[in-house]
């Protein structure tokens, strides 16, 4: 086992990677403060992993929430039925909330773990490979509106993050190179060392070799709770972890929730951004296709769909949580492993790049 900690005094965790974590008590015990446990996860994790946590729980009284398995299920109506079990089990508010699944479990269970009786405990336990190296570690939760993603949650951390790798063995493929759009991005933004390994190890990522995928989520891990630490609420320099997300979410409302996985539209964001950063004069068109032939290497798409209109991109750019003082703000690339937020940047480069003339 490999032990992180992202460093908030009072308030620090530790993220734990290795395999076979999440049937372990240890995992669990010394970071739940009560006996009431509820675990929260989805119709597809459940019949992999749910006994074998609750196993682990032992003494502890348990009760569990069963989602249906989706970005789509990610609102607030889905939302309620996480109150409903805890209330109609009568947990108090020492409770622990338990997320056993992806990102959408997380993001949901640590949003409702945030409102209950006005704040709980909540543990992680991530079961794919982007919630294992992103959406897990930072305390980022919520729900997606119509409108846009996530725009409505809360910043609450949890007590641990257990990541345990062996659940990545019954990963879809198509999941797990979503999950590796969220391990580039690390790279791109601030750790051109860790890009190199990447371009010279995708083939073992994607063939799941053990040792390679550790060291990908152990790396993209330190990277995150560097930043996390820095600036938990995302001020400034936390910002930078959003790189090809404007875009990628865009793809993700634009397209209806579910359609394209929240990897792949990162990864097309993320193409997009680099596209746009070269349009500014700030990377070279050999840059470009570097980023392309990683992305694509990985087995992710670097184009946005072809349905998606510039005018509808702009439109939904516009409603993203970054905007401030109705200014966009995009994370862009002045070089590769070093990126930057702005909110002044040459408006004909972005209506360039989604027009895509």
């Amino acid at each position: 086992m490999r032990t992180l900690t992202v460093d908030l005094g009072e308030r620090s965790y530790p993220i734990m990677i290795g395999p076979g974590l999440l049937q372990q008590a240890d995992s669990y015990t010394p970071w739940i403060r009560s006996k009431q446990v509820m675990v929260v996860t989805n119709e597809t994790v459940a019949p992999l992993y749910l006994n074998k946590v609750l196993s682990a729980l032992g003494d502890f009284q348990t009760a569990e929430v069963v989602l249906p398995d989706g970005e789509r299920y990610k609102n607030l109506d889905f939302l309620t039925q996480i109150f409903d079990a805890l209330l109609q089990n009568r947990f108090d508010r020492s409770c622990t909330l338990l997320a056993l699944g992806g990102g959408v479990i997380g993001d949901m269970t640590g949003f409702a773990a945030a409102s209950y009786q006005r704040g709980v405990d909540f543990v992680q336990v991530p079961t794919t490979l982007l919630s294992q190296v992103d959406s897990s570690v930072g305390g980022k939760t919520g729900v997606n509106h119509p409108l846009g993603k996530n725009m409505i949650g809360a910043f609450h951390q949890p007590r641990c993050v257990v990541a345990d790798t062996g659940s990545l063995k019954t990963l879809p493929d198509r999941e797990l190179s979503a999950g590796l759009a969220e391990v580039i991005k690390y790279g791109l933004i601030n750790d051109l060392e860790f890009l190199q390994w990447l371009e010279q190890n995708m083939t073992s990522l994607l063939n799941r070799d053990a040792d390679a995928l550790a060291h990908a989520i152990e790396r993209s891990c330190q990277n995150k709770a560097a930043i996390v630490a820095a600036d938990e609420r995302e001020a400034g320099q936390r910002a930078l972890l959003n790189l090809g997300h404007t875009f990628g979410h865009a793809i993700e409302a634009g397209m209806g929730y579910g359609e394209w996985l929240h990897g792949e539209a990162v990864a097309a964001g993320m193409c997009m951004a680099a596209e746009m950063s070269r349009r500014m004069g700030w990377i070279s068109r050999e840059d470009v296709e570097r980023i392309r032939h990683l992305i694509d290497a990985a087995g992710l798409p670097v184009d946005p769909p072809e349905s998606l209109s510039g005018e509808r991109f702009l439109e939904l750019m516009a409603v993203d949580k970054k905007v401030q003082g109705g200014k966009m703000r995009l994370v862009l690339m002045q070089s590769l492993g070093q990126s930057v937020l702005v909110d002044q940047f040459e408006r004909d480069a972005l209506e360039s790049t989604v027009f895509r003339d």
